[in-house]
């Protein structure tokens, strides 16, 4: 039996191996947008943090309406938590989290206001936890030529 344990290793270890996520949130006119993100890190799958910069039609979308969703996808599986965002100002916490990738499309460095940092608090997390490459590719080939339903790895949702 699954424990809620191990379910929390699972989306966590899916999360890790994942470098770019999507995340989508509710824009002004109610409509949903998605956009890459770079996940900078996670103390635990319920909470994420992403740099970005503050003048965005995705942060003023999310100070108006906190709802996200971050899609993760990884040669072990797929996550994708449900929860919402906010915008924190925290210079340490950005300074920490700063790197190379982040001067890459960010103007000016951690100190420059106008960059800030995007908190996800996760609720749930619904995760597909793949057998690998090889094994889901013999199961998919099992389904095709009618050999019974291919077995593609666990499905279910935890809370967080």
């Amino acid at each position: 039996m699954t424990t809620h344990d191990d379910q929390l290793e699972t989306v966590a270890e899916i999360m890790k191996d994942t470098r770019i996520a999507v995340l989508t949130y509710v824009a002004a006119d109610g409509s949903l947008v998605s956009t890459p993100m770079g996940t900078q890190d996670f103390e635990h799958p319920g909470t994420v943090w992403f740099l970005t910069e503050r003048d965005t039609d995705k942060v003023r979308a999310i100070e108006a309406d906190p709802r996200v969703n971050v899609a993760y996808a990884s040669g072990d599986g797929w996550v994708s938590l449900t929860g919402t965002a906010r915008v924190s100002e925290d210079r340490e916490k950005l300074k920490q989290l700063w790197d190379l990738s982040a001067g890459v499309f960010m103007t000016g460095g951690p100190e420059d206001e106008s960059n800030v940092l995007l908190e996800v608090s996760g609720a749930s997390a619904e995760y597909w936890d793949s057998p690998g490459k090889v094994a889901s590719v013999l199961e998919l080939a099992k389904g095709l030529v009618g050999r019974g339903t291919p077995d593609l790895g666990d499905n279910d949702t935890v809370s967080l």
